[in-house]
């Protein structure tokens, strides 16, 4: 039962939702999606230099195979348009369905790719298309599942209920980086003919689960009232802006705050690997135990966020992220394999999360209903633009020797503050009933009580 008095002019409170199974369809719909997306990132960081840019030197080819890996970020924003677009004029489900397939066939594409030295130039090329498709894909896949399960969720338990979408990417690291720990182990030959190619291979069986499991999913309560009650926009873009353009704009700087999952994922496995000699399978494991915490944290923190706010939650997370960046990447420049591990669990596994589990609730009660997948998918996805190319940034602004370590957790650190500045200036929206969110004249009160 839900206790929500309505008085004269107020909006009326959306019916019960599904909670329970729109996070977990996120969830899962997000581990199989961001399965496709890791392993690439996974493949750029210790392959891709030697089978797509083979005629360059480590250094520029390791550089070259990381700014593929922040190409698939460029098609983010225009996938965010279109894709948001479609997501608040037809409703959550239909993109939830497309970006999945899409993301299944083009991973799947990238295992079957000739190599340079089977084609030349053409090999880097048709690599870089179908990194740009899986960008194009992803950009509708996180903002569509947080808004789904946003809408179903009871008011007092947002947050919560929306770290699952973040919970299944993690998720979907584990399993991606776990693929890749007995191919890493192969030996080097057949590790780059045939190895790197497995992981992408089973991308056909992420594509037939999703599909399956997303066609499952029902409409939201929220949007399918906003179509009763106002009919869709026609344009949901212009609405947008014109109503909403100083949240997009927060959420662009805010999401940022991603870098420090690509600086984690991409630069800091290619600086131990590549520049310090670090085993592979132990810098890979690193990944794994961090995202198996994750998985743990990011729901407890989406719950301490229901209860103190979003806002010291999210700084906490951030500030500690730039802190403890310095200790994790100084921990590989010294070659020791303790403080590798505690700190990168730390940092990434238990901080970072508070920023996971948070940031789906936070950015999307920036926005109403009418526009809240294009709301976040726009503004998450340019903001994850900047993030993907950090480590390229990272890597060029620093160099590649072996005490690149500190300009590039310097690097980290600012875009961490430039974050804790865009969301302590934003509005606290934790206790705004889901009705009245994205309204200007919208104030906190007592969230509403569901049973």
């Amino acid at each position: 039962m839900s206790v929500n008095p309505v008085g004269p002019g107020a909006a009326t409170p959306a019916a019960q939702g599904k909670p329970r199974k729109a996070a977990l369809a996120a969830w899962i719909g997000s581990a199989l999606e961001y399965y496709d997306f890791f392993i690439y990132g996974t493949a750029a960081a210790l392959v891709f230099s030697k089978i797509f840019f083979p005629e360059s030197s480590p250094a520029t080819g390791t550089l070259l195979a990381l700014a593929t890996f922040g190409v698939g970020y460029l098609a983010r924003p225009v996938g965010a348009f279109v894709l948001g677009h479609v997501g608040d004029k037809f409703g959550r489900k239909k993109v939830l369905v497309f970006t999945l397939v899409l993301m299944g066939i083009s991973t799947f594409l990238v295992g079957c790719l000739p190599t340079y030295s089977q084609v030349g130039v053409l090999a880097p090329v048709l690599l870089v298309v179908l990194r740009l498709l899986q960008g194009f894909s992803v950009a509708g896949e996180q903002a569509g599942a947080n808004s789904m399960t946003l809408e179903h969720a009871p008011p007092n338990r947002r947050a919560y209920y929306t770290s699952f979408t973040l919970n299944g990417t993690q998720a979907g690291q584990i399993i991606a980086t776990a693929t890749f720990l007995p191919i890493a182990a192969l030996p080097e030959e057949q590790l780059l003919s045939w190895g790197w190619r497995v992981p992408f291979w089973l991308s056909i069986i992420v594509a037939v689960a999703g599909l399956i499991i997303r066609r499952t999913l029902e409409e939201t309560p929220a949007f399918e009232q906003e179509v009763a009650n106002n009919g869709v926009a026609k344009m949901p873009l212009a609405v947008l802006f014109r109503t909403h353009w100083a949240d997009v704009l927060r959420v662009v700087v805010a999401a940022v705050i991603a870098s420090v999952s690509t600086i984690f994922t991409v630069h800091a496995l290619s600086y131990a690997v590549n520049t310090m000699g670090l085993e592979r399978s132990p810098m890979l494991w690193v990944g794994v135990l961090a995202n198996v915490a994750a998985v743990v944290t990011i729901p407890l923190w989406g719950k301490l966020s229901d209860r103190v706010g979003r806002k010291p939650v999210f700084i906490g997370g951030s500030l500690g992220c730039a802190v403890l960046m310095f200790a994790y990447l100084g921990s590989i420049a010294a070659g020791d394999y303790v403080l590798i591990f505690l700190t990168g669990i730390l940092m990434f596994g238990v901080v970072h999360s508070a920023t996971s589990g948070v940031w789906p609730a936070f950015y999307g009660e920036m926005f109403s209903t009418r526009v809240r997948l294009s709301g976040m998918a726009i503004g998450t996805q340019i903001g994850f633009a900047i993030a993907g190319f950090a480590p390229t940034i990272a890597t060029a602004l620093a160099g590649t020797g072996p005490g690149s370590w500190l300009g590039v957790s310097i690097f980290t650190a600012v875009l961490c503050v430039v974050n804790v500045i865009a969301v302590a200036t934003g509005r606290e929206t934790y206790r705004v009933p889901t009705e009245d969110l994205g309204a200007r004249r919208a104030k906190a009160g007592p969230a509403t009580v569901s049973a």
